[in-house]
């Protein structure tokens, strides 16, 4: 059993690097062969108007429109194409955004049908195909229409409708043979009429064209199949499904259960236009962001590096994979790239770094207790430690990122997506390919006889004034407590006195469109017109030379002044088009975001008080509310808009804000289990703050280094993403300190006070009732 023993370690050591070794290989496949499709922010690409065209029952007005916005909106997500943008164009147009669409014509087909669905009883075979068209004939309601062969069918009036349908999905036969079909599931009222559609076709003989039942889309008969012979008269198919066959591939079957289960549009569409689109960001911001982001990689790495040594030189290494490996699954799951889908992996890298860091700060602290015995224990003494905090810190952001994904839609769905990517990523490289390295490394001689190269093998210089000076930094909780209501208010209150500058994707404004005679840059109008006094108008080029500027609400003597701007440029500038449009994220998309949000915090809350207990979870998702409200009351304060890149940037800070609330609450859970159970609750936090603080500060540092570049180096909207991303870790990790902390500390003292004055009541209770006893026996 000894013998074993070694061959065990170096056996998990080669399994973990086997494992390291063929998810690399799988991420430079991918990564070699598939391209990531970028966002409209960074690439552009395909742009469809459709019109709204009236009916005889419905007028195409604002109203209209907008419900049909919403139904494209959800076409769009089931076509698979992720971040697009939807808005409307005056009262009856709808432009229509697409980024990195392979087949924009199959996409503007399926946008543009009116995917109104009915099922209708054949009363008997037509004479001829003068009605094919579908107008009524005879009997109100009825219509003739050709079947799947030609045949036509006189059918009665619709039976169902789209309205009656709960659900329909693409699915293949394998053992019937049927190949590939839609299944529809109806709502319970759907069913019953379906059971009646179907039980009064079961009346009339085999081979009678009245033993049919007609589904129409879109006045086309799609599948006309007989009631089976076993179906009684009278009773119908039950269970509120059926199936629509025919030949049907893999593509059509995709489509059609999505038209179905999409919806009608309230008004037919018409595609207009079609055309291809620029960049919304220019190349130069897009330029100076990657060079920011380049940078600011570059110094965190030289930071780890400089604290950590050689365990942090191997951790940039992970970390590299870690961005290899991320981007491989993006372009696996065929996501799309945009501005948001970068703030969540800019949390992602800061979770990367902070596993790393959590992992060797407590291998520093095993190398320092003397009960280790090499530098390869330590380390994995380190892992094992660190393991729990780690796992509980990115469940807790992988439940959000779910919740996100299913839950929200356009650009907060497309976060949800990047964000679960980069999160598991970030922990395959902290947990894997740095244990592989670092365990190889410290294996060595060289290393062994040396191991201060090592980075672990002493405390580090902000532990050590922690330990000499040992602070009570918790002896007044409430204090810390009234500072953050304090600077709550103070924050919060430029909400109510300066108000929230909601930018156009929330409010919607103005679309004015140019053709030049000489064609403009779109790079060089963002500038003109953010000179002119417009620095958010979004300027992308369009079709043939053309130029598209979206800006907010604007009165006619702006407008002028945008297109004299235009004009300087190009010469001759005919103005196109001058339209308002409406929000790009509409009323039902804020609402399915925020529904989405409120959930992933209610879902982090019930995961924080099973995995520690109620106190903390409360605690956290309190700091976390603390967090959000001064973030947005300094933008408000300091006029910044609150557009779609702030939503991203808050977002990011609500998952680093719990992060860090997890990771102190993990050490609170592991020094209550041990020999400090009897330590008072608030010297036991305090103990707490003080042996994390180290990794608090290394990680913040990591992260400020990457976002102060964003800041300095980027332009526009990116600088305003970094700020909002300082803003949030800097006010994320006092919070977790100073915020949650305390307010742990007294609801465990008012939990631990109100328990004291129940057991007091009781003694109490039963002292009385003893000296009654005595009195009666006495007497």
């Amino acid at each position: 059993m000894k013998r074993s023993r070694p061959r065990s370690r170096p056996n998990s050591l080669r399994g973990r690097a086997l494992v390291a070794l063929l998810v690399m290989a799988g991420a430079v496949a991918i990564a070699l062969t598939m391209p990531v499709r970028l966002g409209l922010d960074l690439r552009g690409g395909t742009q469809i108007v459709l019109e709204t065209k009236s009916t005889e029952t419905t007028k195409a007005d604002r109203e209209a429109t907008d419900r049909t916005v919403e139904v494209l909106r959800g076409r769009i997500d089931a076509l698979g194409v992720a971040e697009p943008t939807i808005v409307r164009s005056g009262d009856n147009r709808i432009v229509v955004e697409l980024p990195g669409v392979q087949d924009p014509k199959q996409a503007a087909d399926v946008l543009g049908r009116t995917a109104q669905l009915t099922v209708h009883s054949v009363l008997g075979a037509a004479e001829s195909t003068e009605q094919d068209a579908g107008p009524e004939s005879g009997t109100e309601g009825e219509r003739v229409l050709p079947d799947e062969d030609g045949q036509p069918l006189r059918l009665k009036s619709a039976s169902l409708t789209g309205e009656d349908v709960k659900g329909a999905d693409a699915r293949f036969d394998q053992q019937g043979g049927a190949g590939w079909h839609v299944t529809v599931d109806f709502k319970d009222s759907g069913g019953d009429r379906w059971a009646k559609v179907t039980g009064e076709a079961a009346c009339h003989p085999a081979g009678d064209p009245q033993r049919r039942v007609a589904i129409v889309l879109d006045d086309k008969i799609i599948s006309s199949p007989q009631v089976d012979p076993s179906v009684a008269c009278g009773a119908g198919i039950t269970g509120g499904s059926t199936q629509i066959t025919g030949s049907f591939d893999d593509a059509e079957a995709r489509e059609l259960a999505l038209l179905v289960k999409g919806g009608a549009l309230p008004v037919p569409v018409e595609t207009i236009e079609q055309r291809t689109i620029g960049a919304t960001l220019g190349d130069e911001a897009i330029s100076a962001g990657a060079w920011a982001a380049v940078i600011g990689t570059a110094l965190t790495a030289l930071f780890i590096i400089v604290v950590y040594r050689l365990m942090g030189a191997l951790a940039t290494v992970a970390l590299l994979c870690y961005g290899l490996i991320s981007y491989a699954a993006l372009a696996a799951v065929g996501a799309t790239l945009t501005l948001p889908g970068l703030a969540g992996f800019v949390l992602a890298i800061g979770m990367a770094v902070d596993a790393n860091v959590l992992v060797f700060e407590r291998a520093r602290e095993e190398q320092a207790s003397r009960t280790r015995p090499s530098t390869r224990s330590s380390l994995t003494a380190g892992f094992r430690s660190a393991f729990s905090a780690i796992a509980d810190s990115n469940i807790t952001t992988l439940i959000a990122a779910a919740l996100l994904f299913f839950l929200a839609s356009g650009p907060v769905k497309g976060f949800g997506v990047t964000l679960g990517i980069g999160v598991l990523a970030s922990m395959l490289s902290a947990l894997v390919i740095t244990r592989v390295l670092a365990e190889f490394a410290a294996s060595r001689p060289a290393v062994f006889r040396r191991p201060h190269i090592t980075g672990i093998s002493t405390t580090g210089p902000v532990r050590d004034a922690l330990l000499r000076r040992d602070p009570f930094l918790m002896r007044r909780p409430r204090r810390w407590l009234a500072v953050s209501a304090l600077v709550m208010v103070v924050a919060g209150s430029g909400i109510l006195v300066r108000g929230l500058d909601f930018g156009i994707e929330f409010t919607g404004g103005r679309l004015i469109e140019y053709s030049t005679a000489t064609q403009v840059d779109a790079d060089r109008a963002r500038d003109a017109l953010a000179d002119a006094g417009f620095p958010r108008a979004v300027v992308q080029s369009s079709g043939d030379g053309d130029l598209t500027v979206r800006t907010e609400e604007l009165t006619d003597a702006e407008a002028e002044k945008v297109t004299e701007t235009v004009g300087e440029l190009g010469g001759d500038t005919e103005k196109v088009r001058d339209e308002l449009i409406g929000p790009s994220l509409g009323e039902e998309l804020r609402r399915d975001a925020l529904i989405a949000l409120g959930l992933a915090l209610g879902a982090q809350l019930l995961y924080l008080a099973v995995r520690f207990r109620l106190l903390f979870g409360t605690a956290a998702v309190s700091a976390l509310a603390h967090d959000v409200v001064i973030l947005v009351g300094v933008f408000a304060w300091l006029g910044k808009p609150i557009d779609g890149v702030f939503l991203a940037a808050l977002l990011t800070v609500i998952g680093y804000s719990v992060n860090d609330s997890v990771v102190l609450f993990d050490r609170i859970r592991e020094l209550l289990a041990g020999k400090d159970r009897r330590t008072p609750f608030a010297r036991l936090t305090n103990r707490a703050i003080l042996q994390t603080l180290p990794r608090t500060v290394n990680t913040g540092m990591g992260a400020v280094l990457i976002l102060a570049s964003l800041a300095l180096l980027a332009e526009d909207s990116l600088t305003d993403f970094a700020l909002a991303l300082l803003i949030g870790v800097g006010v994320g990790t006092y919070s977790s300190v100073f915020t949650a902390s305390p307010l742990a500390i007294e609801m465990h003292d008012r939990g631990s006070g109100s328990r004291r004055t129940r057991r007091k009541g009781r003694i109490t209770e039963k002292t009385v009732r003893a000296s009654r006893t005595e009195r009666q026996e006495v007497s």
